[in-house]
């Protein structure tokens, strides 16, 4: 993993998190920096950036009270997804990860080869999301 791979991970994270930058913006950063994908551990709160030659970066989120729901529900996740593609109103990092934990989302993997994004549930319930073309 390269320095400028670390700081571009870091930088994203923090701009999620700050809503300086949009999912499609980060995307652009990470893939330029040589990432190919990453995964979001919404139960250990932690990030894991993955490059090109098969390196992880593994960097901690922002905890939250919210417990992850036992059952998947799929409209409620793609509910939120709906809002963070549309910026809604209010919308923020921290409250999309709130509002698909409650749906039962314990993580998602996004891959930028494949251009899609992997929820699941704690049960191996999924919701696959492509990106748009």
């Amino acid at each position: 993993m390269t320095p400028e791979q670390h700081t571009t991970a870091h930088r994203c994270l923090d701009a999620a998190d700050g809503g300086t930058m949009t999912f499609p913006q980060i995307v652009g950063a990470l893939i330029e920096a040589g990432f190919d994908g990453y995964l979001v551990d919404l139960r250990a709160a932690h990030h894991t950036y993955y490059n090109s030659a098969g390196e992880g970066l593994t960097l901690p989120s922002h905890p939250s009270t919210v417990t992850v729901a036992v059952t998947f529900n799929q409209s409620a996740v793609q509910a939120a997804i709906r809002e963070a593609q549309t910026l809604a109103p209010g919308y923020t990092y921290r409250g999309f990860c709130d509002k698909v934990r409650q749906a039962g989302c314990a993580g998602y993997l996004a891959s930028f080869t494949g251009r899609r994004v992997l929820y699941f549930g704690r049960t191996g319930e999924t919701h696959v999301e492509h990106f748009p073309k």
